[in-house]
């Protein structure tokens, strides 16, 4: 792809590294005038009298200001260009156009013209001003001509007259005054208008200075486009468009997969793209090619550092796959043992054991990293106190609900799924309950359960008639204990209405004996299989991802660079929409990474379209969900202002600290810019990007109720923490957990092949002559195992580039709002603090679902982390 090659040019750094805090001196604007240079005109011979002299006008004024340009390219590939014109001779013309002519502007206006004041244009020219150095970002000194009654620079225009585009860092007027640019620049033969940059400070747009005004409207006009033509690589336009682009119907019609977005399938927009239709549908967008590109608006695509980290998972996971192929093409798909799924992972003592040894170090480079989860002991399937503790502390902690009415009733429609009320009765139950009726232990609120009926009943058909996959909407209801913890009493599988007297709901319960040993152990891997597509598709992709980029787009559109409340959010959009367009790609997309891997298969997208009509934004902040879930009820006497009824919640305990500290962070922002509602009902832009976010970005929920109103500056603490919440520590819980707890394929399968046997089914001999073999030709193949861990390898890992909530390093915006620069601080501050007390709750041994013999500790957030698959951190945005 042509930003991919452009990419590779520049280098290996990142060039989204940390920008510098500017000095806290304020500039000395008149001190330009001890340079200031008298323009004249030419001395007359003739004598003149007294009063012919005093009677010529004065000339203006003019002064010289220095300014130093950080850009970014590859030094060796600009040498060699260079190199090639000056051996030959006819390119010396050409060269000498070439370079960047930057131009001042001042936040005044010309008194005598009414217009904005611009400086004489500073040219770059890269082969003079080249500095050969082995940095990425290499810094010119230009110098810019002003008139003395400039007043203070607020944007500079710039002008790529170079053949390739260049990244242009940031430019620093009098070692003073910074304009952070990070963006490319595209050369002028491809974009004639000069790029606008504004200078380090956050103006609402009634403050906006008056020599800006016009600037500011510009910027986001060209931001918008017109929403037409293809867009490519070096465009800078956001515009919407509907899920179009998942299917490949020209491949035949196993692969046509229909449109999400619309009053049938309801979905967030995403960025649009404008490719042309497939020939067989013209509902469908063609897939991406090499003619035509991925694209994500330029400034939106990885930088260097990122893409590499994620090119170097991609051929971890094709080596590591090539060799599994090789291993296992004489051997079938079949898992004959446990012993080979060990022998996936490295040797490591602190792990589970691992049966076969491995002495060939070149073979174990193929291996995989074991991972850290679940209890490190010899098991092979997962225990009953390992399954309720990950619903609190693993890799899905936002599905668990409190049980408020046994039994629990189903939402869908009778006629198509028959009775509503599930399977479930007390005596399935009542052994489990501590000496409690089930009524009164739902009173004292000690029953809990993961339901996934509804989201997988309507698509089960759909699933199950691939030989390859068999699945149930399961129901799995956990009692309370005294220490805590969940314990799983009792599953429920339900399959389609086959017929009036077939039984479609079957309800499995611990264990009495060998054979209901195992019919619990695949009752029990149903459900995480279930547990696995929710959590990907649902609260992963759906709630997180897809539900953020319209949030994004509209941001974009609507707020200007200086505005307060873009320069808030910018750490919290990065990369998103760049990280969303490679899951349409290849992730999400018929017959791609999700559908080949999952239960769902070709029904995977239609089931977030399912989920997305019942998502709610006023539901996504963390006190209210855990509320709308039953695990927390108001209580204004508690820190967080919620009681959690599960006190050793870890999701949920470390979650509150970090929700809080955003909060209290957006408080003091919001109340410094808009100390009133009237501050809040002025701003054209703010309430632009809110309306277009809901009635464009969410236009199938447009008329909800439940929209939060932005009136006040009260209303908008909330959606502004929300946003930040689910851009950082939200997609955080749910992402760089992926390949520790997902990664050992028994404990948590992506699907399965085999139901559960009863004693009339005709596998029930061979369940019961081999129950282990049973269980392990129900799980994915080898193959599959290798791809997924692959997979969740890649989401799992850090880059280098990662920026962490708390690290902030622009804070020069705001070096003249020292209550800013202060509440910032106070943040970074919090987030080390929260990082030390979760150490201390993973200390503490009355903290059973964090603590314990052979119990990983919760870290998914602590707040920082190193690069890599580290089970921790929480980056400001959805990055991966």
């Amino acid at each position: 792809m042509a930003a991919t090659k452009i990419n590779e040019m520049l280098g290996s750094k990142s060039f989204f590294s940390d920008t510098h805090f500017l000095s806290h001196s304020t500039p000395s604007w008149k001190s330009w005038e001890r340079r200031a240079v008298q323009v004249r005109k030419p001395m007359v011979t003739k004598l003149m009298d007294l009063d012919s002299v005093r009677s010529i006008p004065k000339t203006p004024t003019q002064s010289t200001l220095s300014g130093q340009v950080t850009v970014g390219y590859d030094v060796k590939e600009k040498m060699k260009e260079l190199m090639v014109q000056w051996w030959d001779s006819s390119k010396a013309a050409i060269d000498a156009r070439r370079g960047v002519s930057l131009q001042l502007v001042s936040s005044d206006v010309d008194p005598r013209t009414g217009k904005p004041m611009v400086s004489k244009e500073a040219v770059i020219e890269w082969s003079r001003d080249l500095i050969i150095t082995g940095d990425k970002f290499i810094t010119h000194n230009v110098q810019f001509l002003v008139d003395t009654n400039f007043g203070e620079p607020g944007a500079i225009l710039v002008t790529n007259k170079d053949q390739k585009e260049l990244f242009l860092k940031s430019v620093t007027i009098e070692h003073s005054l910074r304009f952070d640019c990070e963006s490319w620049v595209q050369p002028d033969k491809l974009l004639s208008e000069k790029r606008i940059f504004f200078c380090n400070k956050a103006f609402l747009p009634s403050e906006t200075p008056v020599g800006l005004k016009e600037l500011r409207k510009r910027e986001l006009r060209e931001l918008r486009g017109n929403g037409d033509g293809v867009r490519v690589s070096s465009d800078r336009i956001y515009d919407y468009d509907v899920y179009n682009d998942l299917g490949h119907p020209d491949k035949g019609t196993k692969f046509a997969r229909p449109v999400l977005g619309g009053e049938r399938r309801p979905y967030p927009r995403r960025c649009r793209t404008g490719r042309p239709s497939t020939n067989s549908d013209p509902k469908s967008e063609a897939p991406a090619d090499e003619s035509m590109p991925m694209y994500v608006p330029r400034d939106e695509a990885f930088g260097d550092v990122k893409r590499q980290t994620v090119d170097a998972g991609s051929w971890k996971a094709m080596v590591n796959n090539f060799f599994s192929f090789l291993k296992h093409s004489t051997e079938g798909e079949a898992v004959s043992s446990f012993a080979d799924i060990n022998n996936l992972y490295k040797q490591c003592r602190n792990h589970w054991h691992i049966n076969k040894m491995i002495k060939d170090s070149t073979a174990d480079a193929f291996k995989f990293d074991p991972p850290n989860i679940v209890s490190r002991d010899a098991s092979c399937c997962l225990r009953d106190d390992e399954f309720g503790r990950l619903t609190l502390a693993g890799m899905n902690p936002v599905s668990i609900e409190r049980l408020e009415a046994f039994p629990p009733v189903s939402k869908l429609e009778t006629s198509v799924y028959g009775p509503q009320e599930s399977a479930f009765r007390e005596e399935h139950i009542i052994s489990q309950l501590d000496g409690m009726s089930v009524q009164q232990a739902i009173e004292n609120k000690k029953l809990f359960i993961l339901d996934y009926h509804d989201v997988y009943l309507p698509f089960l058909n759909i699933i199950n008639a691939n030989s390859d996959r068999k699945a149930y909407a399961t129901q799995t209801i956990f009692f309370l204990t005294k220490l805590e913890t969940l314990k799983p009493i009792a599953i429920e599988l339900s399959l389609p209405p086959m017929n009036p007297y077939t039984p479609t709901k079957r309800v499995i319960t611990p264990p009495v004996d060998a054979t209901t040993c195992w019919q619990w152990q695949l009752a029990k891997a149903h459900v995480c299989s279930n547990d696995s597509g929710a959590h990907e598709l649902i609260q992963h992709w759906l709630r997180t991802h897809a539900c953020m980029e319209p949030f994004i787009i509209a941001a974009r559109r609507n707020l200007s660079a200086m505005h307060p409340i873009h320069k808030l959010l910018h750490p919290h959009m990065r990369y998103t929409l760049d990280i969303n367009a490679r899951a349409r790609e290849l992730l999400i997309s018929a017959d791609g990474i999700i559908e080949s891997l999952f239960s769902t298969k070709e029904s995977s997208m239609e089931i977030t379209s399912f989920a997305y009509g019942n998502w709610r934004f006023d539901m996504e902040s963390l006190p209210a969900d855990l509320i709308r879930r039953g695990i927390a009820e108001p209580d204004p006497t508690e820190p967080h202002g919620i009681k959690l009824l599960i006190q050793d919640y870890p999701y949920a305990n470390d979650g509150l600290l970090i929700w809080s500290a955003i909060e209290r962070l957006v408080k003091d922002y919001v109340n410094f810019y808009y100390p009133d509602l009237i501050h809040i009902r002025s701003d054209p832009e703010l309430n632009a990007w809110y309306y277009e976010s809901i009635n464009v970005g969410h236009a199938d929920l447009r008329h909800e109720t439940w929209w939060p109103k932005l009136l006040t500056p009260e209303d908008l603490v909330p959606i502004l923490t929300t946003l930040i919440w689910i851009s950082s520590a939200q997609h955080a819980a749910l992402n760089f957990g992926q390949y520790h707890y997902g990664a050992y394929i028994p404990v948590r399968p992506p699907y399965m092949r085999r139901l559960v046997p009863n004693e009339e089914d005709p596998d029930y001999p061979s369940f019961v002559s081999d129950p282990e073999g049973y269980f392990l030709s129900s799980l994915p193949s080898l193959k599959d195992m290798t791809v997924l861990m692959s997979v969740l390898d890649i989401l799992s890992t850090h880059s280098a580039d990662e920026e962490y909530l708390g690290d902030r390093k622009d804070l020069s915006t705001w070096k003249g709002n020292p209550e800013i620069t202060e509440a910032f601080n106070r943040f970074s501050m919090e987030m080390k603090k929260i990082k030390k007390e979760i150490e201390i709750r993973n200390s503490d041994p009355k903290l059973r679902n964090r603590c314990g013999a052979g119990v990983s500790p919760y870290q998914l957030l602590v707040p920082s982390s190193e690069p890599g698959v580290s089970c921790r951190g929480v980056p400001n945005s959805i990055s991966i």
